[in-house]
């Protein structure tokens, strides 16, 4: 079996999240995030699948009486995309094919990644976070399911 295809057996599953912390380049303050949930999926087709949501999220009452107010924040408050995937075990690319956000799609995705047992560990390249646009690098540690 090659490196590359032992790499990829390791990786398949679904993971969730289990912590977020946010680095502000400009002063280095790092920022815990507390309220963050989601799920990453990568499959043996050479497919993933990502949803992730943050922060106190509205919950309206029904479908029927949500608000525009309340959609744009469901929206701001998520991240979702799909598409192919690619893991050399130093990089995750992701090629996304669908996205929330259509800035996103068609994009290529990159993170210094590293697996280290059943946690898959994630930095994100320095980027304007999409909250408040300040410069910043993210390190996402997600966990497969069992």
């Amino acid at each position: 079996m090659s490196h590359e295809h032992q790499i990829h057996e390791d990786l398949y599953g679904t993971y969730k999240l289990v912590s977020v912390a946010r680095t502000v380049l400009a002063t280095g303050e790092v920022i815990t995030l507390s309220r963050e949930e989601g799920f990453i999926t990568y499959g043996k087709d050479g497919r993933m699948m990502v949803i992730m949501v943050r922060g106190e999220r509205p919950k309206p009452g029904s479908v029927t009486e949500t608000t525009d107010e309340q959609r744009a924040m469901l929206h701001r408050l998520m991240v979702a995309y799909a598409g192919t995937y690619k893991f050399d075990g130093k990089t995750m690319e992701h090629h996304i094919d669908i996205s929330w956000n259509e800035v996103w799609t068609g994009t290529t995705q990159c993170r210094d990644g590293k697996k280290d047992g059943d946690r898959l560990i994630y930095t994100t390249h320095p980027e304007h976070n999409p909250l408040d646009g300040v410069m910043s690098v993210t390190t996402l540690v997600w966990e497969k399911l069992k």
